[in-house]
């Protein structure tokens, strides 16, 4: 049987498999429900945002084996990468995600990683990033690239804040063509992916690039606790503590481009990395572009995004999958199913299955053959 879906997959299956796709698309669907409630909740979207970013961010595109490449496989889960100074703090994320893990055992690591990330980015206010899924899992710790196999000093790769920089390079802007360079970016993209410092901190205890650190005791003016800082005004900080880069950091948005508008706050954080962005001609282009527009920040950065969660993936099927678009009006999904004498039990399992997802049956079409 055929089944091809806009949006959700194409694949050619026995009815078993068949079944069994539609078990797993409820499976990623409802996890990525829960992870919207449990981010919102918990404001904890910066950190699962960082928790993606650094497992996809290790990518080399001049390494062509899987996963030696790396990228996101989630071996960001294993020692010894795990424990790499750039990840300080990031096992509470991956504790986060633990429970998920568990209760959708049908969604891979990597997959979870990258949902999450995604989800983040929309509850804090971004724009909805339309994902591809279907990620291998990296075996063990043996995928984890080595600390300097990315020709950095260490970290595997991953951007360093302020020098010296560990890929030899002499300014932050040059540092930034190194690394982002390395995974295929270019200067919008690298600009744009800049802006999510829109919502997150630095502390003292992860990177150690900032005095402020863990609690309201050692909180900026911004990141204490009761502090404004969710774009929907609802109370809530998570865990008080650290420096941010904007005042509204809960909140995605192109706050970050426009803080030279609104004059330097020695309580927000602008690293050299950051200033390079206004600096730098081939990325100031586009600094100012984002400062204007925030539709043209959200446009540029859901397609750097997207970029970004795919580098190094390995996919099954090849073509990996989507889920519908969640949003307030109707989901609709267009259907085809070349069924012959099961047709009608199908379109009921179909239908069904669907309707557990938010898609109206009326945009589905059953064509027999």
């Amino acid at each position: 049987f055929f089944f091809q879906a806009e949006g959700v997959a194409n694949f050619s299956l026995s009815w078993c498999h068949w079944m069994m796709a539609a078990q797993v698309l409820e499976a990623y669907t409802a996890c990525r429900q829960e992870l919207i409630s449990f981010i919102d909740e918990a404001n904890c979207a910066p950190i699962m945002v960082r928790l993606a970013w650094h497992d996809s961010g290790n990518f080399d595109s001049r390494i062509t084996a899987w996963p030696d490449c790396g990228g996101a496989n989630a071996s960001i889960i294993f020692e010894p990468e795990i424990g790499y100074g750039a990840n300080a703090g990031l096992v509470k994320a991956v504790s986060y995600l633990k429970p998920l893990k568990e209760k959708y055992p049908a969604v891979s690591w990597a997959d979870l990683i990258q949902m999450a990330s995604a989800c983040a980015i929309e509850v804090t206010g971004g724009p909805k990033i339309q994902m591809k899924y279907g990620r291998v899992d990296a075996p063990d710790g043996s995928a984890c690239p080595g600390r300097t196999s990315r020709g950095t000093e260490d970290n595997a790769g991953l951007p360093d804040a302020m020098p010296p920089f560990g890929c030899g390079a002499k300014d932050a802007a040059t540092h930034l063509h190194n690394i982002f360079g390395r995974m295929g970016f270019d200067d919008e993209a690298i600009t744009a992916l800049s802006g999510a410092h829109t919502i997150g901190r630095a502390f003292n205890e992860r990177s150690g690039t900032v005095e402020e650190g863990y609690g309201d005791a050692k909180a900026s003016q911004y990141s204490k606790s009761g502090c404004p800082v969710r774009f929907d005004s609802k109370p809530g900080v998570g865990m008080p503590g650290g420096r941010p880069w904007t005042k509204n950091w809960l909140t995605f948005d192109n706050s970050y481009f426009q803080a030279l508008q609104q004059s330097m706050d020695k309580q927000l954080n602008w690293f050299p990395t950051d200033a390079a962005l206004h600096e730098d001609k081939g990325f100031k282009v586009y600094f100012d572009k984002f400062a204007a527009s925030k539709e043209a920040f959200f446009e540029a950065y859901a397609r750097a995004h997207k970029k970004l969660s795919e580098l190094g993936s390995k996919f099954e099927p090849a073509e990996g999958f989507t889920l519908p678009m969640q949003s307030n009006s109707d989901l609709g999904v267009l259907c085809t199913l070349a069924l012959g004498a099961r047709g009608a039990l199908a379109a009921q399992a179909m239908q069904a299955m669907l309707a557990r997802v938010g898609v109206s049956p009326r945009n589905t079409k059953l064509l027999q053959p």
